[in-house]
Order: structure tokens, then sequence, then C-alpha cells
């Protein structure tokens, strides 16, 4: 076995060890517990298990790097599936890991370019721009040749890790074992589709190291916003791109957090936060494709001359724009998307909290199992409290009862099958990204003045459709009336037949359950003692300590299966 197949396997095996202990964690506190009616003694600790648990992963994300980064960043943005205390931990994770040599990225920039790296550019700096978990940037100048063709003499080349593309098939393997793990156990698999997940993820990340796919997102960015003074892209050098080696015209500017630099260079950082909202928005309502990974790192204020540009000398545009960079990751709004948002917005708009639910699951929200009752109730209280409100009175609410609400809300959410499309999420995520870059930049800055022109123009937009929902709705209603004499009629039948039963509590069925507990309880507790006695031994005997650890799946089995006489 050579070394590299060596190293894969135990990066395989760390991931999924990793999984498996935290699981068992899990599985001991979230299920067995509360089963033998201990629920009170496993919530105490909750939130400080579930951060160090998410502390432990984010150790364990820096320390492979690869595909680990991007999972926790991807985790940090499932609110409608993780608690609070493991998205919040995640959220601070950032693709940032220590640099490949150069002479390793050299040669696998050769190998990809099919020429020696002197041919391909005049000078590449040896000395990284930025290194990332599936790449690093470095500043480079085009032969004369391709800076004539490309029209810049000043460029950015983006390659890839040596062996990425292995790491990432290990990386993702491993997520979708454990994914099957998760489908087995009925708690999680009621509530989310964890393979459904992975794949998901797995789209995006194959689409994330393929930088073909990139430099054709920075061209169809590019053209949305051609005829926009307020936006540039840098310029893609096709002759030097491939799947692992991608060329774009270096466009360094003012990065947009820099607020000393904005205002050394006469720009005002409120400016720039008011016209960086509304160029987000605009890719979100108006384009429906829009870069999903915002930050800092990726947006610069470039500061434009007054000479030669009309808009400027006309007063009619600042002399500064905006510079996108990295469009790895970019979030699009497809039309069922957006017919399924239309859908929610006018159930929204009436304050209907059961139609609301009914669209959510029309937009592929909610998993088949999901029980909606709790959260037609909550949708209605919502509606109650802050349905009437327009967008004036809503930021004069005080955020304490926004954020209670949110945190009741958020519960609930997370105790449903609640899976949103990752679209919807990349939106939620972006959204908040604007909102804390647009706040560093104006203190005052308000994210509703920003979307309050959008909201009233997709009103303005719906009206139309907005009627034909509401025409198709009464016809439903008017047909469920003329229909509802009938069905009440046959279930009356039904009952004095006796082919409807009502349902009681089964008694005797609880009885024997609760006879069982004692003898469970007994099992759980040999279980335990065996398993914690193995782990304790096994860093001075591993043969003394593994062979405790598998003797105590026997009463662990007795306590966990039900009995094959009448179930639990």
């Amino acid at each position: 076995m050579n070394p590299t197949t060596r190293t894969l396997r135990a990066r395989y095996r760390r991931i999924l060890r990793f999984a498996a202990l935290h699981l068992i964690q899990v599985w001991w506190f979230e299920l067995f517990l509360p089963r033998i009616g201990l629920a009170r003694l496993a919530a105490v600790g909750r939130s400080r298990r579930m951060r160090r648990l998410a502390q432990r992963f984010h150790v364990l994300a820096v320390d492979l790097g690869g595909l680990m980064i991007k999972v926790g960043q991807f985790l940090s943005s499932r609110l409608d599936v993780l608690p609070p205390e493991i998205t919040k931990e995640l959220e601070g994770l950032q693709d940032e890991v220590s640099p490949v040599a150069f002479s390793a990225i050299q040669t696998a920039a050769e190998k990809e370019l099919g020429v020696p790296l002197e041919q391909a550019f005049a000078y590449v700096d040896p000395t990284p721009l930025a290194a990332a978990s599936l790449g690093q940037a470095h500043r480079a100048a085009p032969s004369a040749q391709d800076a004539e063709l490309a029209g810049f003499a000043a460029a950015v080349v983006k390659i890839q890790r040596p062996g990425i593309g292995e790491i990432v098939d290990v990386d993702l393997a491993a997520l979708r074992r454990v994914s099957r793990w998760l489908s087995r156990i009925r708690l999680v698999s009621n509530r989310v589709d964890a393979p459904a997940l992975v794949e998901e993820f797995a789209a995006t990340s194959m689409e994330e190291i393929d930088y073909l796919h990139e430099a054709a997102n920075a061209e169809r960015f590019a053209a949305n916003f051609a005829e926009d003074p307020r936006v540039s892209v840098p310029d893609v050098m096709w002759e030097r791109t491939t799947r692992r080696v991608l060329t774009l015209q270096d466009v360094t500017a003012i990065k947009i957090n820099d607020v000393e630099r904005l205002k050394a260079a006469g720009i005002d950082p409120a400016e720039v936060a008011t016209q960086f909202a509304n160029v987000m928005f605009d890719q979100i309502f108006v384009h429906g494709f829009f870069h999903a990974d915002p930050h800092p790192g990726n947006i610069f204020v470039t500061p434009t001359p007054s000479e030669g540009n009309p808009l400027a000398e006309a007063g009619q545009s600042p002399h500064w724009h905006l510079t996108f960079i990295d469009f790895g990751m970019m979030g699009e709004i497809p039309e069922t998307l957006r017919d399924g948002l239309r859908r929610v917005f006018i159930a929204a708009a009436s304050r209907d909290g059961k139609g609301l639910v009914d669209a959510i699951q029309e937009v592929g929200v909610l998993l088949p199992s999901a029980d909606t009752a709790e959260l037609e109730r909550a949708m209605t209280q919502l509606f109650a409290r802050f349905g009437g409100m327009g967008f004036a009175e809503l930021k004069e609410v005080d955020p304490r009862e926004f954020r209670d609400f949110a945190k009741e809300f958020g519960d609930l959410v997370r105790s449903l099958p609640f899976q949103l499309p990752e679209n919807f999420l990349l939106m939620l995520r972006t959204v908040s990204l604007i909102s804390g870059v647009c706040s560093t930049l104006d203190s005052r800055f308000n994210l509703w003045d920003a979307i309050e022109p959008y909201a009233e123009q997709l009103i303005r937009d719906q009206r139309r459709p907005a009627v034909q929902d509401a025409a198709q709705q009464a016809v439903a209603t008017v047909a469920t009336a003329l229909r509802l004499p009938g069905r009440l009629s046959e279930a009356v039948d039904g009952i004095e037949a006796g082919r409807i039963a009502v349902r009681t509590p089964d008694l005797d069925r609880r009885i024997t359950a609760l006879e069982r507990v004692g003898r469970r309880i007994i099992s759980a507790v040999l279980f335990t003692g065996l398993l914690v006695t193995g782990t304790l031994l096994r860093s001075d005997d591993s043969l003394v300590g593994s062979a405790l650890i598998a003797a105590s799946l026997i009463p662990l089995l007795h306590a966990v299966l039900p009995s094959r006489r009448g179930g639990n």
C-alpha cells in the first residue's frame, strides 16, 4: 500500500470514528435516557454538549482541511435542522489553511496546463495571495502574447491543491456512510433526509472544485451587470484556465470593510453600504442569480477615474464601483422556487396560517412525515402579532420581541422534518452577510430600508397572479363545501356500522411496557459500566478495553431493542 493510499484510508477512518463516537453520545442523551424516563437528566447541560461537539468538529475540520471545512460552513447554514449552539459555533469557521509548498503547486499547475509554468506565465509570485482548503491563489504576470489577447497585464492564478480530487472523494464517501447511519435512527430520519442533504452538499462541492464552472459563473454574473457602472467583474483568461487552474484579471483594490482606507480615498462608507445592499438585492430579486459568499474578502471598492466616465462627470454615479471576485459559490432562484415563494407570499399577505403551511409543503421544505398542526398554530400566532404591520411599524418593534419569537419558532422548526432547499438557505445566509458588512460600514444601517423597495415591487408584480390564486382558492373552497354534507353522512354511517373506531389509550400495552422498564434499566446500567470501564482501560490495555466495550453491546441490545413479545 503506497503512502498516499494509507493517508487517505486513515483520513476516512478518522472521520467515521469522530462521527461514531459523537453519535453514541447524542444517542445516549437524546434517545436512551428519555426512553427510560430520564429526560430531565438528559436536558441538563444539553447546550454545553452541543457547543463542545461543534468545537471538536471545528478542530477536526481545521486539522483535516479538504472538504471538511466546507462541511462545517455548510452545517453552519442549516438553521432548519441543527440547534443554534452548533450553527453559531461553526459560523466562524474560515476557509484559511496552511499553504502548500510552491514546488508542489507548480508541479500541479504544469501537469494541468501541459507546459512549464515559466512558459505559461512571464512570472508567478511563489508567495500565495490566499490559501484555502481546496486551492490557493498567486499573483502572476501573463506572457506578452496572452496579455495582448486577454486585454490585461496583471493576473491572479488559482491552482487546486495536489490530490484534492482524491481527498474530496474520500470525504464524500465518509459523509455518505454517516448519512446512512443517520437514516437508520428514527428520531433523525423522521426529521431530516440525511442522505439527500449529503447529496445536495456533494453536488455543490463538485461544482466548486471545477474551475471551468467558476469561470462560467463569473461571465454570467458579468453579463447581468454589463450595463451597470456600479459593478465590475474580473475578466477570465481562458487560454490559461482548466478544471484545476483558473486565471483571472487582478482587480485587487480597497477591501469593502476597510473603513479607514475608504475615508482616505474620499469615499463615504455609508454610501458604500447603501450601494452594496442595493446591488446584492438586485442580484437576488431582479436577476435571480447571486453571489452567495459576499464576505469582505470577496468584494473590493475600486475608485473610478472621473475622466472618460460620462456618468461620473454628470454626477450620476459615484467615483467608485464595487468589484466582486470568487464565483465558486453562487445561488440561483429557479422558476419553480419563485413560483413556490409566490404562493408563500400570497398566503402570508392574506394572513392564512394553514395556507402558508400548505404552500411551504408545496415548495418541498417539509418531509411527508411532518405533523403540521403545531406549525399552523405558530403561523397563526405570528400573523396575530406581526401580520398587520407595515415596514415602518415593524422597525419600531422591540428587537428582543423578535428574538424571543424567533427562538420559540426556531425550536418548533427544528422539531419538524423541515429541510429548506439549498438555494433558499444560501439566500438567507447571503442576506445575513449583507447585513453584517453594511453594519460594519454604517452603524445606523437598517436592513428594512434596503429591502422595502423590493418588497413593494414584489407586491406590484404579484397582484395579477395573486388574484388568480385567490380565485382558484375560492373555487376549491366552494367545491369542498359542496362535498361536505356527503362526507359527513358517510362518516355517520361508518360509525353506526362499526367501520370507524375511536382510539383510546391502550392501557394494557402501556402497563406491560412499564413492567419491562425495570429490566431495561438494569441492562442500561450494566452497558454503561462495561462501556466506561472499557474506555478507561483501553489506554493501558487495548485488548481488555476493546473486549469490555464489545461485551457492553449485549446489555445494550436488551435495553434498546423492542421485545418480540408485543414490542414496546
